[in-house]
């Protein structure tokens, strides 16, 4: 009899390692969010997870929390959340999910917005999740980015500001630097710790480069206005990943993500593993439909530098900035 119990356990136990329970519907709900900071992008991915996981659970409460760029205080808030037993995390950007992942080891943890989380250590392949984890990935086009502005303006020296703490930002920086090395531009780089130090990192460039590219670096991004504040004295065109953060800082062009269809998205995500799914059995997300990408041109800022852009990129673009008004196409 004792050796019978002993092996149906064993069977329950590996019953419950491949299906979760779903949440009951009386269950309290409680989803932490944490994102490394605030600007346009960020925002908007969590606006669509809460308005999505609503549609489902309406009674779900969120924990939202920002970072504010600090990875002490990311690491204070994943603390928090264990504190709270909250049901599950979200961590919007790199860091926050990194944070998360470290001290949430018996929970679910999404990421989202995450350019590598393999090279994050997040997971060991895109292929299947880890224990409790999975999420998905902004990884930008690059190339495709780097060649837009060297259509619109040709560039022999490109200028690159990114955050050395971010290790999404640090990905995207050795490919852009490859990027230019195969296209024969010279490519010039500095870091920056935080962004009370991106007008300066900026100002150390701006005098000796043809273009800036700004990637998916939230430390950056938001202090935008500060990179286009520096650029305008310089006239040098700034090509931006954020669409978003766009709308309202003046960038020559902008191509990436619509990042509240990236919220949407991870609000899925996270509906599935609220109803059972187990993360480790979810590959990463990869937003690879042509609608989640929108390109922004600003007709303001080309007039400015005297460019003129290709009919064809304006017929692509999604959203035009024109004197001083948002155009949607």
């Amino acid at each position: 009899m004792k050796t019978l119990c002993c092996a149906l356990t064993a069977v329950f136990a590996v019953a419950a390692m491949i299906y979760a329970a779903p949440v009951a519907a009386s269950d309290p709900i409680l989803i932490g969010i944490s994102k490394i900071v605030a600007h346009p992008a960020l925002d908007a991915i969590e606006k669509g997870i809460q308005e999505v996981v609503k549609t489902q659970y309406p009674d779900a409460r969120f924990d939202p929390q920002n970072a504010n760029g600090e990875m002490s205080t990311a690491s204070s808030i994943a603390q928090k959340f264990k504190s709270e037993n909250v049901t599950l995390a979200v961590g919007i950007a790199t860091p926050t999910a990194q944070a998360l992942v470290n001290v949430l080891k018996d929970r679910p943890v999404i990421y989202s917005a995450v350019t590598d989380p393999v090279g994050a250590g997040l997971i060991g392949s895109t292929e299947k999740g880890e224990k409790n984890v999975t999420g998905i990935s902004d990884m930008t086009p690059v190339r495709a980015q780097i060649e837009l502005l060297n259509r619109i303006k040709p560039i022999k020296t490109l200028g690159h500001v990114y955050a050395s703490s971010e290790a999404n930002a640090v990905s995207l920086a050795t490919i852009a630097r490859q990027v230019c090395k195969e296209m024969g531009i010279k490519f010039i780089e500095t870091t920056v710790s935080n962004s009370a130090e991106v007008k300066q990192a900026v100002q150390t460039i701006a005098g000796r480069v043809d273009g800036i590219y700004i990637s998916n670096d939230n430390t950056v991004v938001s202090a935008l206005a500060a990179v286009t504040s520096v650029a305008k004295k310089y006239n040098v065109p700034v090509m931006s990943a954020d669409p978003s953060s766009a709308e309202t800082t003046p960038v020559l062009a902008a191509w990436g993500f619509d990042y509240y269809k990236m919220g949407k998205a991870t609000g899925r995500l996270v509906i599935r593993v609220l109803n059972g799914e187990k993360p480790e059995t979810i590959p990463t997300i990869f937003m690879t439909d042509a609608s989640d990408v929108d390109l922004l041109i600003n007709m303001d800022v080309a007039d400015e530098l005297g460019l003129t852009f290709p009919e064809d990129i304006i017929a692509k673009a999604n959203t035009i900035v024109e004197d001083g008004e948002l155009i949607k196409q």
